[in-house]
């Protein structure tokens, strides 16, 4: 599998971000459409996960403050989860994320992933919280 990186102007990339969070956004967790396509989609780097030519997996990244920076959206499709999808995709995004400067990286995490993401290295910052319906928290990471 390999991840592929850009932004929203390359509509190919984006629709196939958008085909893998419809399906686990949208339908699989019932997020209703207008709060998943948000005001931030032009302004984030967006990056997917291919198993040959098949859209898998999805996530973006924005910065959003000097030194740091923002990861939404991580989704894998459902036959791919527990494979390394999600780590790999993590992984490629917390590179680029260095690449850009950022030290420190933040997100919010559905609080079923919160083991997938402190197994990463990430660590809880606040309570829990809705968002969509789904209860989340923050959590952050150093990128040394």
């Amino acid at each position: 599998m390999n991840v592929v990186i850009g932004k929203k102007s390359d509509a190919s990339l984006y629709k196939d971000a958008l085909f893998v969070r419809q399906t686990v956004f949208i339908e699989e967790q019932h997020v209703p459409k207008e709060e998943e396509i948000d005001e931030f989609e032009q302004d984030a780097v967006h990056f997917v996960l291919y198993d040959g030519e098949k859209p898998v997996g999805a996530g973006r990244f924005r910065t959003i403050d000097d030194g740091l920076g923002k990861i939404e959206r991580i989704c894998i499709l459902p036959q791919y989860r527990g494979r390394g999808a999600g780590k790999q995709l993590m992984e490629t995004i917390e590179k680029f994320a260095k690449e850009q400067g950022i030290r420190k990286v933040k997100l919010n995490a559905q609080t079923h992933a919160e083991p997938f993401y402190q197994k990463l290295g990430y660590h809880t910052v606040s309570d829990v919280f809705m968002d969509a319906g789904i209860p989340h928290v923050t959590m952050v990471k150093p990128l040394l």
